[in-house]
């Protein structure tokens, strides 16, 4: 029986959404991910990278309303 991950570490969660480290803090400190505290490591529910990426992301020039 092969059992899935519930939960990545932080180095787990930037290789699975293909984002450097320094993105992915920026992403939890600005709300857009959620992570969960146990004990001392801090665990990203493979459920929230997942609801991550099939929500929309608008680029830098839409967030801003300059896009074309």
């Amino acid at each position: 029986m092969q059992s899935e991950k519930l939960a990545v570490n932080r180095f787990e969660a930037a290789r699975l959404l293909s984002i450097s480290l320094r993105t992915l803090d920026t992403l939890l400190a600005c709300g857009q991910l959620r992570c969960r505290r146990v004990g001392r490591r801090v665990l990203f529910p493979v459920e929230e990278l997942e609801r991550f990426l099939r929500r929309d992301h608008p680029t830098q020039g839409e967030a801003k309303g300059t896009a074309r």
